[in-house]
Order: C-alpha cells, then structure tokens, then sequence
C-alpha cells in the first residue's frame, strides 16, 4: 500500500474487511481483511494516542535540501516536507495498531459492492478545506481524474491503475468502479489524496512554465501553510477551524499549534544545529552519528534524549541498486560478483556497533520473505517462466553472501572474479577490461556524506578485483533530480513494505515503470516473470496466495542481483528536546512521522 509520507520506507497497513457471503454490502466506518475492528463506532481515539496531550507549541523540525514548489504530487521539482500529511487528507487513515485496518476521515461510510467491482463513499457533511468551502463528491471526482491523468507524478498513474473511473451519486457521495478488482483495491482507493476543485481551477496544477509553483495549496488537513522562506523553511500553523478535530481519528493527534521546518544542505551541519537547538527532533539513519556524535552537555544534564523506539514493521530491502539501463551492469554475473565484494559482517562490527540484521530478503523481517526452497504453490507461479529464471531461484534458499567463518572474504573475491572471468572481463595491468580494453568503472553517487565511510571499503574490495570505482556526495535536490531521471550508475536506495504488499509493487518492479521518470523502478527491470509475479501479488485473493506470490516474487527479484543487499533495524532511533513528550503506548506498525503526529509539548 501507499505511504503518504516523505521518504521510502513504508509501513501503512493495507487491507479492508472480507465479505460475507452475502449479496449486499453494508456501510461500514472501517473495515479490515477478517471483518474484524478494534476499534467500534464512535471510537474515541486510537489506543497509541494519549488523553493527556496538551495543545498549543511549537515543534521545529528539518530536512536536507530545499524545495521549489508547493505540490507534492506531481514530478517535477522538490515540495517541501510535511504538506502530505499536514495539509492534505485521504479518504481514510489507517490504524497503526492493526495490521489491515482503515477506518473513515473525509468518508464517514465506505461500502465495498458485493463483487468487489465497486467502492460506494459517502462523505464526512462537516468536511471543509481550509478555505471553508464543503468537500463535494465532484472534489473528489477531480481528484481522482487529475491524480490519473500525466499532470500527476507517475507513481499516481500506476498506484491508481486499476481505478477505472468515479461516478458521482449525489452531492456527497461517490462510486468508484474498478477495471479489475483486487483485495486491496478499495483499500487504495481510500487513500486517494482529496484536492480542492475550486483551487486549482484558478490555479494551475502543473504550470508548464513554473508560474504559481509557490502558490500555497488549499487542503482539508489540521494545518495551513502560514509562512515559506523559499528553500529554507516553511510553517504550518494548526487550523482553528479545523472540521475534523473531535473525530475519533484526530483525537490526541496534531497537538502543536506551529510546526516549522528548517532546511540544511550538509547532514554534519544539521546534527551540530540539532545539539545547539535549532530543532527539536531528528531521525537517526547512521549509527556512528547514534553512537559518537549525538553527545555533550545538553544530552548528559537530560535537555536532549535519545531512545529507540521498536515497531514490527516489513523491513523490506535497502541496498546498493544498479542501473541496468547502463550496459556495464545488463550481465546478471557482473552484478552477483560486486555483490560479493561488500563484507557485512566487517562493516557491522567495525562502523555500525553490530546494531543492524543484514537484508536477506526484498520482505525481510516478514512472512512474506521467502523461506527454503519453493513449494507447490510457488512452483505453479514460476514454473511457466523457469526457462527465463536462473536456475538457484529453484535450488537455492535465499541468502546473503557471508563473510563469517568458514566463509571469507577471500573466497567470495575469488568466486566474483570468476564470476567476471565468465562475463568476459579479464584483469590486465591490474585493471579489469572488457575484450575491448574498456575498463570497468563506475561511480556511486551518495546523497548523504556520512555514508562515506560505508562506501569506502565496499569500492576497496571491488579495486581488489580490478575495478575503479569512485564514490561522490552531491546535493539531495539534484540527487533526487538524478534518480529521478535514472542518470547514475549505482546508488543506495530503500524498498520499504506495507504489511500487505500490492499496488505500490508496480512503481517498483514492472516494465511499464522501468521507463517513468519518477518512478521507483529506478533498477531498469523489465522482465515478464517479474511482471506476472507482481501481477499475482495485486490479485491474490487470499492471504495464502498473497504470501505465496510474495515469495516467488522475492525469489526470482533476488537471483535477479538487482540489489547489493545491505541492513535494517527493527527499531526507530529519535533523539529530541526533553520538552516533547510522547504516549506511553506505542503503535505497532508504523513510521517515525507517524508516531510524532502524536506527541505534544510539555
């Protein structure tokens, strides 16, 4: 399912109920995969939320780069953080504490049709954009239109697909009528972002010229944008008029009264500001900074915290990601042989305090990653294209390569020059060459210098093979505009995972994204088992074959070599000023932005 966050790494739930054998539907203020809620009618708040948040503050908070326009859904260009989630809204939100479950904001009723061909949404009559104007079927009607068409960022088009069209029922009401229908797909139709008709009417959603790309959006959220320093900030004030403050899934949640967001070009910049208090929280990525640099006076005498907060979310993959676009990387040996030149286990040990579990899996951390070899069910999915695959996606449980005993490094150097030796390339002069005297070269661009010193002894080991390899820091707007046109070579990049994969799925894998600018298939894969694979994932009709299609999924994205697999935690590390105070109970599924959205000044 679709995060409607900044960032990859995803952890909303996914799914609506199942359907009773009946031939109707009922209306429903929430629904999940088992027809089960924890939450009744009328709920109060979400358990993770606390009856003792206070209103009123300010939270400062920042981001690396800057940003040149105030639409975040389309391609072009940076929006700042926050407008996602502080001034849009959704039809529904999910419950961070189960794992399939959505329960109605915009929609106060959501009724899935019997044979799931359709979704029927009736709308909140309190809803207002922040402008006062009602939010109308038509409002929605528009946006589903405009988030389809390809004035919208490219992942709308392939996220929205199977959305064949909206049909309007009456002032406030709306069916949505699916081309094919999927377990999910109701469940995607409810995160459809809800934009104003009546303000883009009179301003232009994608200026092809850029004219009114700073002009600030209406939205229906808890907060408007008050102030924009162009690149440097911007600050969301709370809404006064707010439509949806006693609703049961606003309860506890968006308490401060300012959230500011201040923008820094150097990560190492950004932790010094933090320590002097320019701001109040920051996520942690990089476990040096966790250990070794979030020190000093302000966090001994108890001002700043640091604590580690557990979730259960998917893992998913992050990974060093290769450009197959680019002829150097088309050979899957090639690819297979780097992957064996980065020694995990040296890397946790000696840079990461052996804080982290290696990827082993595009689920990892989850039922959904592969586990031995494929069993039946698996096999009718792969079976159709095994002449296509290679052939340890049938002989080979999935599994890193290892550095720790009796395993070496060594030895997998040994096995990648082999692996190279095959793919025609040959070490002369200690340079690795193709038949025609090219030699092998490449660069990792990096948007985060920190993360230097990861990639320094990874491109070591590669020079030992007798490739050259440079590494360079560039600044995260033009990174993101880079990978956003696929022109690098290699790159470190997260596939994050909801915990019921779907739709998302094809942003990331399949051939009609491969050429998307914009889109996640920032690898270049275009291969048809892959394709069908993903398909199986979207129109699994139960759990079982969810799983299954996953499974083979993963088996045939991993013998891919598409990915240099590197690490996860299974926890989120914040460091913030002790005036944040946040709930006892924790969420289980969930981001760190989503947690904040909870918290409160003291």
């Amino acid at each position: 399912m679709m995060n409607n966050r900044p960032g990859f790494f995803v952890v909303v739930c996914c799914l609506f109920f199942a359907l009773s054998g009946g031939s109707t539907a009922l209306a429903a203020h929430g629904v999940s995969i088992d027809g089960h809620l924890k939450y009744p009618r009328g709920f109060a708040r979400f358990d993770y939320t606390s009856p003792e948040a206070r209103s009123g503050g300010t939270l400062v908070l920042h981001d690396l780069g800057s940003f040149e326009k105030m639409n975040p859904f389309t391609l072009k260009g940076a929006a700042p953080q926050g407008l996602t989630s502080y001034v849009f809204e959704t039809l529904a939100v999910p419950s961070l504490d189960e794992p399939f479950a959505e329960y109605g904001l915009i929609a106060e009723e959501i009724e899935l049709a019997a044979d799931r061909k359709s979704v029927i949404f009736t709308l909140n009559p309190q809803a207002r954009f922040s402008d006062g104007s009602p939010i109308m079927a038509e409002d929605v009607q528009f946006s589903l239109d405009t988030l389809k068409s390809d004035q919208a960022h490219p992942f709308y088009q392939l996220y929205f697909h199977d959305i064949d069209r909206a049909q309007i029922l009456g002032p406030r009401q709306i069916r949505f009528l699916f081309a094919r229908p999927n377990r999910e797909l109701h469940m995607v139709a409810a995160q459809l972002p809800v934009l104003s008709k009546k303000f883009y009417a009179s301003h232009p959603f994608n200026p092809a010229d850029g004219k009114g790309a700073m002009d600030i959006p209406v939205g229906s959220g808890p907060y408007v944008v008050s102030d924009v320093q162009p690149g440097k900030s911007i600050t969301y004030a709370k809404n006064p008029d707010y439509w949806a403050n006693d609703l049961g899934v606003r309860q506890g949640m968006f308490n401060f009264k300012t959230i500011v967001i201040k923008y820094f070009k150097d990560p190492v910049v950004s932790i010094e500001a933090f320590k002097a208090g320019e701001f109040d929280c920051m996520m942690v990525n990089i476990s040096k900074q966790w250990n070794r640099d979030l020190t000093g006076r302000r966090f001994d005498n108890g001002e700043l915290i640091k604590q580690t907060f557990p979730h259960k979310n998917n893992a998913g993959i992050q990974g060093f990601a290769f450009n197959i676009r680019k002829a150097l990387f088309q050979d899957r040996r090639v690819r297979q042989a780097l992957g064996l030149a980065l020694d995990f286990e040296w890397t946790n040990k000696t840079l990461f305090f052996d804080q982290y579990s290696r990827n082993n899996s595009f689920f990892s951390n989850s039922s959904y990653a592969a586990q031995g070899l494929p069993g039946e069910a698996e096999l009718r999915l792969l079976d159709p294209y095994r002449s296509q695959l290679p052939p340890e996606v049938f002989t080979q449980p999935l599994a890193p390569p290892s550095t720790d005993p009796p395993s070496s490094l060594r030895a997998n150097l040994r096995l990648a020059q082999q692996l190279l030796v095959q793919a025609g390339w040959q070490v002369k002069g200690g340079v690795l060459v193709n038949e025609k005297g090219e030699p092998f070269q490449f660069e990792i661009l990096l948007a985060d210098g920190a993360f230097e010193r990861v990639v320094a002894p990874y491109a070591a080991n590669m020079g030992k093979l007798g490739i050259r390899v440079s590494y360079r820091t560039i600044d995260p707007a033009l990174y993101a505009d880079r990978v956003k046109n696929f022109d690098f070579d290699m790159v470190v990049t997260g596939y994050g995972q909801s915990q019921s994969p779907g739709n998302e799925q094809r942003d990331y894998w399949t051939s009609a994204a491969a050429d998307r600018k914009g889109s996640r298939n920032i690898i270049g894969i275009k291969s048809p088992a892959v394709d069908a694979l993903v398909d199986a994932v979207i129109y699994a009709e139960s759990q079982e074959a969810l799983t299954t299609a996953c499974r083979s999924l993963d088996r045939v994205l991993w013998y891919g070599y598409y990915i240099v697999p590197n690490w996860y935690l299974a926890n989120h590390r914040l460091a913030y000023a002790a005036k944040l105070k946040h709930p006892q109970t924790l969420p289980l599924y969930y981001s760190y932005d989503q947690w904040l959205d909870t918290w409160w000044s003291e």
